[in-house]
């Protein structure tokens, strides 16, 4: 029970922590400094508010709570409620406080702009008792364009996007990702609070998690110990004929294509059989395969004779050493079936399978 009141630990870098402090401390001292000045002497000329959101200004900038416009609308727009109900409450500091900081959440989500600091912003201008809308402009309103200012300049500057773009767009998740876009956001409706991070980002964050689980899982299994061995392969002068019997013999749907030093200069699968097996609309699939590999016998001939021929030339190939979790996405988003595996010296020394990948998971997983 005790234990949910301890906090969590903060995961960040010190020179993290030394970027946020400096960019604070900078912030505000810019900030302090141009508002004296353009305030010409009139008081106050900096309000506490402005120290809380240099936190998420410089310490958050990825937070939609930092977000400039969060920023200049939630520290103004609340200013402005505590104004109106300083107007209306004059007597009672309880309820007019107290109203102040409701109204302002309020009006902050109303307008899409939900900052912490504004809910200080009224009431601060509640205890001030300050009942005209000048204290909105100035101090409340320059504090906050300058902070911003601030925070566009040194964060940029110091590797921060801001304001924050989104890493990943949550209509088009990534590789490994078994979610999706409605199921991001059903379970955002479900969840039913405010979360304090983009939703892009939320996503991204799943999707190296689920990364890290895979690594977890897989261990430090390499392509080499999963891949089939030796590989089946043909050169660029192997005859059509040659490959397809390969290919019917191993039941395999894809051959390597090597030079004599067994390094590889393409890839040959069924479907480059397909793609140039066109010999009219009405002719049987397996009548257009036979076409296709059957030697014409003629010396000239516009038919395709051998591999190189009709072979695919850009191959994604695999390490031996590579981890087997980093190849995970090619299987599951970019379509291969087969990635041919090569050692140190670029030599094929086998092929790894969406087959093999499965057992390989699945051995992993019956492990004790």
């Amino acid at each position: 029970m005790l234990q949910r009141f301890w906090p969590s630990s903060i995961t960040v870098s010190k020179q993290e922590v030394l970027r946020m402090v400096v960019g604070a401390g900078l912030g505000i001292f810019f900030v302090a400094v141009a508002s004296r000045y353009l305030g010409n002497g009139v008081e106050p000329w900096l309000v506490a508010p402005i120290g809380a959101s240099a936190v998420l200004v410089f310490g958050i900038p990825s937070s939609p709570m930092a977000h400039p416009w969060s920023v200049i609308g939630g520290n103004t727009l609340s200013a402005l409620v505590g104004v109106l109900i300083v107007l209306v409450i004059p007597n009672n500091l309880a309820v007019a406080a107290a109203l102040a900081v409701a109204f302002a959440i309020a009006t902050m989500l109303l307008g899409r702009c939900l900052h912490p600091p504004g809910g200080a912003a009224a009431l601060l201008v509640v205890l001030m008792h300050q009942p005209s809308l000048e204290i909105v402009l100035f101090p409340f309103l320059l504090n906050a364009v300058l902070l911003v200012a601030a925070g566009l300049l040194y964060n940029n500057l110091t590797g921060r996007a801001y304001p924050h773009h989104a890493i990943a767009d949550p209509k088009n998740l990534q590789p490994i990702s078994r979610f999706t876009q409605s199921d991001l956001d059903a379970a955002l409706h479900h969840y039913q609070q405010i979360i304090d991070v983009a939703p892009s980002d939320l996503a991204q964050l799943l999707q190296y998690a689920e990364s890290a689980a895979y690594q977890r899982t897989l261990g430090d299994l390499r392509c080499i110990d999963a891949m089939s061995s030796p590989a089946q392969s043909v050169e660029f002068g192997s005859s059509l004929a040659e490959a397809w019997r390969l290919m019917r013999e191993h039941r395999i749907k894809a051959l390597p294509v090597v030079d004599k030093a067994r390094r590889i200069v393409g890839i040959i699968t069924l479907a480059d059989f397909l793609k140039h097996a066109q010999v009219g609309e009405h002719t049987q699939l397996h009548e257009r395969i036979k076409y296709i590999w059957r030697p014409s016998g003629l010396s000239h001939s516009d038919k395709p004779e051998v591999v190189g021929q009709i072979m695919t030339r850009r191959v994604r190939v695999a390490r031996d050493q590579s981890y087997l979790a980093e190849l995970l996405p090619s299987f599951s988003q970019t379509g291969h079936h087969h990635l041919p595996v090569i050692d140190s010296e670029n030599r094929l020394i086998g092929i790894l399978t969406q087959t093999d990948v499965i057992h390989a998971l699945i051995k992993t997983v019956q492990q004790p």
